[in-house]
């Protein structure tokens, strides 16, 4: 038994692995189009945005039908005289207004909260709360308001014809976008483990609430309230068919009589619109930390 050799250090020690045996650990499923194709997707795109906003930017400029240009309708906005015509278009204004806040307040108030409870008891009804919430947007709007009319014929007995009352109709069409944007945020966020161990240190519900889990929840919060504000700021059907008065709809009738304030004003709703977008492709940025690059095994 002592003619038994030892192993040989060579046979102790582990074999190196090769380069080529590393998984990577995320393959790429299919090719990535190259920078060239993707310059002249994203140019033409633009283009397909560009054209029609280019042409309105022109029409304001327009001085009827003689063929020149001139900056009158753009001056006119600053024209004590001219104001009193345009009076309706700042009612309907603070009416959209009046709808942004109350339909903001819903998404805070009604959806958040149970997108949280449903995330950190309900899990199976995930999907069901999913489902509920993505139906607004396969529904036409027209057939909205047709559901709608009978609702809002007891709403007006109850609370009125006030105008806040349309956010309740603007609180069920921005539910798909609402959703889908806290919902981005959430599957990032361990809210189960956050909360047990703040629970286990002691803290209330409220604390857990308003302390841990919104603060992690922040950017899908001011996504889904800016997307809201866009939604509402361009929605025309609910409000025509229901008989209200908001931007849109103070537009159509002032287009009737001026259709070069009519464009400036849509104008400035959709750049208003684009600096959210702006902000809400800041919020994805903000706090976000760019993991470095592990190299890969060389081969001594």
């Amino acid at each position: 038994m002592a003619t038994m050799s030892a192993s040989s250090p060579s046979a102790a020690r582990p074999s190196a692995v090769r380069p080529s045996a590393v998984r990577p650990s995320a393959a790429r499923v299919g090719a990535a189009p190259s920078r060239t194709v993707r310059t002249i997707i994203l140019s033409l795109v633009g283009l397909l945005f560009a054209v029609p906003i280019l042409a309105m930017i022109e029409f304001t400029f327009r001085d009827g039908l003689s063929g020149t240009y001139t900056l009158k309708h753009w001056l006119n906005l600053a024209d004590p005289a001219v104001n009193t015509k345009y009076a309706p278009l700042a009612t309907a204004l603070g009416n959209s207004l009046v709808l942004v806040l109350v339909t903001v307040l819903l998404v805070l108030v009604l959806l958040l909260p149970t997108m949280i409870l449903v995330e950190l008891r309900f899990a199976k009804l995930r999907r069901v709360l999913e489902f509920i919430c993505i139906i607004p947007i396969t529904v036409p709007a027209i057939v909205l308001v047709v559901g709608l009319v009978p609702v809002y014929a007891v709403v007006v007995k109850v609370a009125g014809s006030s105008i806040w009352s349309l956010g309740f109709a603007y609180g069920i069409t921005v539910l798909p976008y609402a959703y889908r944007a806290i919902q981005a945020n959430l599957q990032t966020v361990d809210v189960i483990t956050l909360s047990e161990a703040a629970r286990s240190l002691g803290a209330g519900w409220s604390t857990v609430l308003f302390r841990i889990i919104l603060p992690n929840l922040r950017r899908g919060v001011l996504a889904a309230s800016f997307i809201s504000v866009a939604v509402v700021l361009g929605e025309f059907t609910i409000a025509s068919l229901l008989n209200r008065v908001n931007l849109q709809t103070a537009l159509l009738l002032i287009s009737k009589s001026d259709p070069y304030v009519a464009v400036i004003f849509s104008l400035l709703a959709l750049a208003f619109a684009f600096v959210l977008l702006l902000l809400i492709g800041r919020l994805s940025t903000v706090g976000a930390v760019r993991r470095p690059r592990i190299p890969l095994l060389q081969k001594r």
